[in-house]
């Protein structure tokens, strides 16, 4: 059966959501009155979401469930999705319900109605965040459209709808750690937009610590600019200027006589100088490494069970429904 749309739901150790989002994406789902699946990719979760996925599945045919063989990360769980989804469109939903579900349905309608590739979820409320974090999100989006051209969304997430076509053009980049919120709006695809209110976390804790916003935030900014190496060399060049300007200064004060010996300004300039280069130094690293791992060719995540092709091995049977692990 061809299917009209996909929801692709990374989980990573969310047992006590779950059943909250079923209640409401199920009804959303539903009442679109078209064939759907639902693709929740398990990233690898240590708590008791496997079971309870199974047991969701048992009482929702359209539920689907792709289990990965490790935790590779919330952007690779969602290109795991992407891979496998079959809708004409595909919508990437966090399961935190953060992102209202009822969302999806609106999304549709304006792909349908303007004819675009692409719909972004817009937040257009973000009380329920920290003032730090509300902040931090503007100026980082800010950043990165100014260092790389890349007109992303203010205040739009991963909760977006993509056509079929804007799914098999991400599929294709070869690139390694893809943060997909720049990777679509850079592939230049007709798009809209929708607004929402962004909500509390419907339970459990944040799988995005501030260790992880880093890690996401370098990733953002390596993989879609140069600038920073840009940077790098025009801080070179201002240091080696201002090494000939000093020691112009230093041949001048010595012909005049006005040389006073002192270690002060020594360490000053050796230790400015040191910062730079080590500046330059991390700054290229963080491209060297990216290239290293693209030429290592190593898949970002590997899958053992899918629910609509079974387990990669026998080894990779999903736990059962019902276990004293589920009952727990």
């Amino acid at each position: 059966m061809r299917l009209e749309l996909s929801v692709v739901v990374p989980v990573y150790n969310e047992e006590d959501v779950l059943p909250l989002l079923a209640a409401r994406l199920r009804p959303v789902a539903d009442a679109l009155g078209t064939p759907y699946e639902v693709l929740a990719v398990d990233d690898g979760s240590s708590d008791g979401s496997p079971v309870v996925l199974q047991r969701l599945r048992r009482e929702w045919p359209e539920l689907r469930v792709v289990r990965l063989r490790t935790n590779a990360g919330h952007q690779a769980a969602i290109s795991a999705g992407l891979a496998r989804a079959r809708g004409d469109y595909v919508v990437t939903l966090d399961a935190d319900l953060q992102d209202p579900p009822e969302v999806v349905a609106e999304m549709l309608a304006v792909a349908r109605a303007e004819r675009v590739d692409v719909v972004y979820g817009v937040r257009s409320d973000r009380s329920t965040d920290s003032a730090f974090k509300r902040v931090s999100a503007r100026a980082f989006y800010r950043l990165i459209r100014w260092l790389s051209g890349t007109h992303a969304q203010v205040d739009a997430g991963d909760y977006r709808l993509m056509s079929r076509a804007t799914v098999e053009a991400v599929n294709a980049l070869p690139e390694h750690n893809r943060v997909l919120r720049f990777v679509v709006p850079a592939l230049g695809f007709p798009s809209a937009s929708v607004t929402y209110r962004r909500e509390e976390r419907a339970a459990g804790r944040s799988k995005y610590p501030l260790a992880r916003m880093v890690r996401l935030s370098i990733d953002s900014v390596t993989g879609f600019s140069i600038a920073p190496l840009r940077a790098a060399t025009w801080l070179g060049l201002t240091g080696g200027l201002a090494a000939v300007l000093l020691l112009a200064y230093a041949l001048v004060a010595r012909a005049a006589g006005h040389t006073v010996p002192g270690w002060t300004s020594t360490v000053v300039v050796i230790a400015a100088v040191g910062a730079v280069q080590l500046l330059c130094v991390g700054v290229l690293g963080e491209y060297v490494g990216r290239m290293y791992a693209m030429m290592q060719g190593r898949p970002t995540y590997f899958v053992a069970y899918d629910s609509l092709t079974g387990p990669a091995t026998d080894a990779d049977e999903p736990l059962p429904a019902e276990s004293p692990r589920a009952s727990a």
